[in-house]
């Protein structure tokens, strides 16, 4: 199971000195390491940071869901010309004419790609929130991600005596 937690520090330097004890604290090199990020003021900017941004969230739905849609989209499109035997395109010729349904079914999973990346709202929207209020206090953020079956020293962050801990998700 995937975690991904930010710590609350009020410090850049704090943040530096969790960032090296979590990398050197790592004893088993045959995992891969913890994907560490530092966001606030001369760190990374919290809008481009995917876990902090629900707009960029949004976008990377939004394609993931068009790399699906799209081609089942036009797929239908044609199908629908076919079963139908519906004359609306008779200009274009038996070939064109599912050709055009193909594409009128293509943009139809376009449209509906962002229309279902926009209807989920993210389940973690209020911590977040919450995270990004801490940001705009001038506090810092560590974003610690660990892959699935890694654990995160948990030992480690409570020892750095962070404001918050928040967990930003968990597959």
């Amino acid at each position: 199971m995937a975690l991904s937690i930010a710590v609350v520090l009020e410090s850049l330097e704090q943040i530096s000195q969790l960032q090296q004890q979590l990398n050197s604290g790592q004893l088993d090199k045959s995992q891969l390491p913890l994907k560490l990020q530092a966001v606030g003021a001369g760190a990374l900017d919290p809008k481009t940071v995917t876990a902090l941004n629900p707009a960029l969230a949004r976008n990377a739905r939004q394609r993931s869901m068009a790399r699906w849609l799209l081609p089942f989209g036009f797929a239908a499109g044609m199908m629908f010309t076919f079963i139908t035997n519906l004359d609306t395109f008779a200009f274009a010729g038996p070939i064109g004419q599912p050709l055009i349904g193909g594409l009128l079914g293509l943009g139809s999973g376009w449209m509906g790609s962002f229309a279902a990346a926009a209807s989920v709202t993210g389940d973690r929207d209020d911590q977040v929130r919450t995270v990004c209020n801490r940001l705009t206090e001038g506090l810092f953020v560590l974003l610690v991600e660990a892959a699935p079956g890694q654990t995160i020293p948990w030992a480690l962050i409570q020892a750095a005596k962070p404001k918050l801990v928040v967990r930003l998700r968990e597959d």
